[in-house]
């Protein structure tokens, strides 16, 4: 019953594609309604940060110094991490945000979560383009063999991004709190993954405490952690074979075969709450 639910929900969503593709465009275009600078919204933020990061943590605090071409690192990881947490904040309010055609209309609720996904790959899009620019200007073209990497680091975002959003999604109808536990884990997630510091300097840590081995796999092995390592693999040409865990691509494959699984729970939860989203609402 739940593989045969799953498949229905999904064949419902697909046969609804053009009420989806129509929600990610209201998205995208509701977010820069009246704004002056428009698109240019989803550069300032990510340049914001970089320089901040850069400064604060590259300079003053000293992070860039065992890290070659500190920008690229820090602004490759920023980038996907900023997808991942554009996409959750976004799916975990989509259905309150709807509330109205919730209420009214009878579609997959799948929709409003997978549209706050297309959203944030829009704006993801956009700062790819930025970064692949920077590495250009900064005389690091991107364009070697680790590039590969690029595919399953996204594969890897969208997939547990699109399982816990679904899953917030629907438990943020019942218990508002969910909205701002989420954004607590971002921030946690945002230091716990080596976006502003190497995965090498974590490795270092372990050794020089003597911690358990199988903590720094948990580490590693998280989604997050693996797909800022595909990221930096990708575009972060300064790197060697040290700054990164033994077999990475293996790591990435496991883990999105994990994830296929979680998006199968997390579907059968939302299936299950979905059915009193009206009065909820």
């Amino acid at each position: 019953m739940g593989i045969v639910g799953t498949w229905g929900a999904m064949k419902a969503v697909f046969d609804h594609r053009q009420l989806l593709s129509l929600l990610v465009r209201r998205d995208v275009k509701a977010r820069y309604k009246d704004s002056a600078l428009g698109v240019l919204w989803t550069l300032i933020n990510p340049i914001v940060q970089l320089v901040v990061y850069y400064v604060v943590m590259g300079q003053i605090l000293g992070a860039a110094r065992g890290i070659e071409d500190f920008a690229i690192y820090v602004f490759s990881g920023l980038t996907i991490f900023g997808l991942m947490s554009e996409a959750l904040t976004g799916t975990t309010g989509s259905i309150i945000a709807n509330a109205g055609l919730v209420k009214k209309v009878y579609v997959p609720r799948e929709v409003f979560p997978l549209a706050s996904m297309g959203s944030a790959l829009f704006t993801f899009s956009v700062q790819v383009v930025v970064l692949i620019a920077g590495c250009l200007i900064l005389g690091a073209p991107p364009f070697t063999s680790g590039f590969v990497y690029f595919i399953p680091a996204v594969a890897l975002i969208v997939l547990y991004a699109a399982a816990m959003g679904i899953l917030f999604s629907a438990l943020n109808v019942y218990l508002r709190d969910i909205q701002y536990l989420v954004q607590i884990l971002l921030t946690l997630s945002m230091w716990a993954a080596p976006i502003v510091y190497g995965w090498k300097m974590v490795q270092d840590v372990f050794a020089l405490y003597n911690l358990p081995s199988w903590l720094l796999e948990v580490y590693t092995n998280n989604p997050l952690t693996l797909a800022v390592l595909g990221f930096h693999r990708a575009f972060w040409t300064a790197g060697t074979d040290a700054d990164y865990p033994p077999n990475l691509g293996l790591r990435m494959l496991v883990a999105f075969l994990v994830g296929l699984v979680v998006l199968w729970l997390c579907q059968r939860v939302f299936a299950r709450l979905q059915g009193n989203f009206a009065q909820e609402l």
